[in-house]
Order: C-alpha cells, then structure tokens, then sequence
C-alpha cells in the first residue's frame, strides 16, 4: 500500500516548495519560477507574495524585471492574471489556450454570440500591430468592426483568444488604471511555442505545490483531461495516500520535510497561490476558513492559516489589522506582531507612524 502522507505532512511539502518555511537568498525570477508564478489579479499582491518569500527583497527588484520585460503580466491559469517569467509565458500561453477558449465563452460568450471568434482575434492582431493599446482603446476600435457589441467584452475576450501581455506600468506597485495591451510577440521579440508538452505542466506543479491528485492540478491550471498525463507519467512518479485514500502524486526527488519543521509565520499575498493551488486546500485551512480567503489575504501561523490582514492608510498613519480565526498564544502573538511590523516597513514605508490590533474574524 502508498506511504500515507497526513494533513500536516502535506502543509510542510508545499510550504518547502513554495518557500513559505524560510525566506529563501534566490533572486525574484527564480522565485517566480520555483512557484509557477505569481497570482496578480491586482498590481501590489506579486510584490507581497516575494517579500514572504525572499530575503532583503525590495519594490525595486520586481518593478524592475517587469520593464526589462524578464516577468510579464498576463492571463493565464484559471482566466486570471498571473506574473511569470518571459520563458514560462512562451510555452503556457499556448499550452492554456483550451482552457482560455472555454474562459472566453463563460465569461463573454454570450457578448460574442454570432461572431467568428477566429476572425475577430485576427482583427485585434490587426488593431493591436506593433502598439499598446488600454483596453477600451482596444474596445472602441474593435466595435469599430462590430458596431452595437459590447466593447468591454470585446477587449476582454482577446485575452483569452490571443497572446497578450499587459506591459508596465501596468502591474507595478500602487499603479491603478487601464489596462494596457500589447502582443507578446511584439514585446517579447519571440513567437509562443508551437507545441508545449503538458507532461511539463504537471511536472512543474508538483515541483511548486506537490504531493497533490490530479484534481488539484486541473483545479490550479484550470486545464482538464489530465488525467491521462498524470498517467503517463505514473513510472516516473512517486505515489502516497492522503488521510482520505486519495491517491498523490509526486517528483521522486521532490522536498517533502518532517512535518514536524518549524514554519515561521507569514503574512500572505491576497489571493497567494498557495492557498488556492488545491481542489482540497485542507492543507493549509479548514473548510470554513476558505470563503474568507477569496475576499482577503490570509496569515499563516504554524504552516496553516489562522487569520486575515489588511493595511489602511490614513495620512501619515498605516495600520495593519489582523483578524484571527482563534485566539493565539503570547508567543504566537509575538511572533506575528513582529511579522506584521516588518510587512508594514515594507508595504508603507513612508508612513510616520505605524499601529498593528487585532479582533476577531466575526467582529464588524
């Protein structure tokens, strides 16, 4: 029978991989790539998600990567915005362009009805060209074409149907606006891949969030039909069981540390990959916990989470509030009070005056 892996076992695996034990010395883009990129919905959070994870990391490193064109901005996995390097985008891009097509027609199929979705992504590589377009530019021109659609759904749906990036200042710390649009060709100097094995793709998230099923990697791609991969590579694998029977797989050589390692605390990006990587996130929070997570960003305390933050700005004033699941112990307090005033250095570091409080999750 399969080596059984426990709950805890599985936090301390992924937290190894997603480098959320320890700060780690490796430079941002090998960071970004260690953990399959970065969730990036909004501008600040990629920030954040390295700041957890890397020593001495500074607004600067990822500011300046992303105008080097070394991290670009795009949709991929689930539909949703993600930071990865330049050579992860050249081969997901069009390894994702199933699950993008199937994107475009939840989201804005019913705006597209009629139209042959072939041709107006040709029309957008037309409008677009060597150009940055924001995307109601890129809407207006194209309503231009199909005159009574919505524009809105119009620009959206060429994220899904074509290889776009969103180029800075778009995606840079505290940056808010329109959302730039520019061919990845044309920013990058190099086609997409023409034929992205997703044997890769498995490998890779098992490398970043493993032992997982393959429920957990459809649910973090957003992909289907993987099944069939997982077992092609099964001779390659190593196979556990989780507390449920579930079948896990794994890279042989992959980290998967004694469950009993330290794990310091950590205040986390919203909407951080690590807390929405699994069909079953049992590894990193209860059932009830979950609903909190899509709305704000979590705090781990011993690997697993136990609260929530966010910082207001009021002049010359930041204050972090973290609100807790259960109460923590004196140390455990401690330990996340310090945590929280060096997010705060970080986050609002020209703030005169800093406050941390806490309340319970439930208090208004």
């Amino acid at each position: 029978m399969a080596e059984l892996l426990t709950r805890r076992s599985l936090n301390r695996a992924t937290l190894e991989r997603q480098l959320l034990l320890r700060r780690t010395d490796l430079a941002a883009p090998a960071v970004i790539e260690q953990v399959a990129g970065l969730q990036a919905q909004d501008p600040d959070p990629p920030y954040i998600g390295l700041w957890s994870r890397i020593t001495d990391f500074r607004l600067d490193d990822l500011t300046k990567l992303l105008n080097e064109r070394m991290v670009v901005r795009a949709t991929l996995f689930r539909g949703t915005q993600h930071l990865v390097t330049a050579e992860d985008y050249l081969w997901l891009r069009p390894l994702l362009q199933p699950m993008l097509d199937r994107w475009q027609k939840g989201a804005f199929g019913r705006f597209t009805t009629g139209l042959d979705l072939t041709e107006l992504a040709a029309a957008a590589r037309t409008v677009l060209g060597a150009s940055t377009l924001t995307r109601p530019e890129l809407g207006r021109a194209l309503v231009e074409r199909w005159p009574g659609r919505d524009p809105v759904a119009l620009a959206r749906s060429v994220q899904g149907l074509l290889p776009v990036v969103h180029p800075p200042p778009d995606g840079t710390w505290g940056r808010r606006g329109t959302t730039p649009f520019t061919l990845a060709d044309q920013w990058l100097g190099r086609p997409p891949a023409t034929d992205p094995s997703p044997r890769e793709l498995v490998q890779r998230y098992l490398a970043a969030f493993g032992p997982a099923t393959v429920k957990d990697i459809q649910a973090w791609s957003g992909m289907t039909r993987l099944r069939e991969v997982v077992e092609a590579l099964r001779p390659e694998l190593r196979v556990f069981r989780g507390e449920a029977g579930e079948e896990l797989f794994d890279l042989p050589e992959a980290p998967r540390p004694d469950p009993d390692t330290t794990a310091a605390v950590r205040f986390l990006a919203a909407l951080d990959n690590v807390v929405l990587g699994h069909a079953d996130r049992t590894r990193m929070m209860t059932d009830s916990q979950r609903r909190h997570i899509i709305v704000e960003a979590a705090v781990t305390v011993d690997g697993f989470v136990r609260g929530l933050w966010g910082i207001k700005r009021d002049k010359g004033s930041a204050v972090l509030t973290v609100k807790l699941f259960s109460p923590l112990s004196a140390n455990e307090e401690e330990a996340v009070t310090d945590e929280g005033a060096r997010l705060l250095r970080f986050a609002a570091e020209d703030a005169d005056h800093y406050d941390i409080r806490y309340r319970p999750v439930d208090t208004p």
